[in-house]
């Protein structure tokens, strides 16, 4: 009987590790650009399992955020019914050249992820990817654009009334870049591999 016992605490141990484990998949969404697809893409490439999958962003800049009923946020609501009210949200902030973006709407982007989001969701802000070997590459941002979303991302981060995270600098070398912006293959296997060492 005791055998029996100690079997039986065994296995529903394990089946609430397991639980647990299934319960930590897709609990983190995000927001972003064709840029934020490329880090989904490498990311569910290289095993990610925490953060949702790509779901079709290309193109949602900053501005495509910022009013909490648009369409783009209808397609994130989409992934809200598919996995429930993530815990956790990225941030990308993602732009053209033209118009760029402002610190009031990436302040805007930040409130409007928590009201999409579980109750005291985690809020992770990065910009978008850097190009250390190639600064002036991403002609869609322009050429100052892509620190524009770095300096604004880090500002964010140090804003303790903002109470998000900046974990660092998404970065693609010049053997990472299909057309200047976007990564290819290999890059996007680089995005997932930052994305994994900073959330998980």
């Amino acid at each position: 009987m005791q055998l029996t016992l100690s079997t039986l605490f065994t296995g529903l141990a394990g089946a609430i590790v397991m639980k647990r484990q299934a319960a930590g998949q897709h609990t983190m969404g995000f927001i972003g650009c064709s840029m934020a697809e490329n880090v989904a893409q490498g990311y569910v490439a290289n095993n990610g399992k925490h953060m949702w999958g790509p779901y079709g962003t290309s193109g949602m800049v900053v501005q495509s955020w910022t009013n909490t009923a648009s369409s783009s946020w209808k397609l994130f609501d989409q992934q809200v019914t598919k996995y429930g009210k993530p815990s956790e949200v990225w941030v990308q902030i993602c732009i053209f050249q033209n118009p760029g973006a402002t610190y009031d709407e990436v302040k805007q982007l930040v409130a409007n992820a928590r009201q999409h989001a579980a109750p005291g969701a985690k809020i992770w802000i990065t910009g978008q990817p850097i190009y250390p070997d190639n600064p002036s590459s991403c002609f869609l941002a322009g050429t100052q654009g892509p620190q524009l979303t770095v300096d604004l991302a880090k500002r964010a981060g140090a804003d303790i009334t903002l109470n998000v995270t900046y974990p660092g600098d998404f970065k693609l070398m010049k053997g990472e870049v299909q057309d200047g912006c976007h990564a290819n293959t290999a890059g996007q296997s680089s995005l997932g591999k930052q994305a994994l060492g900073f959330w998980g």
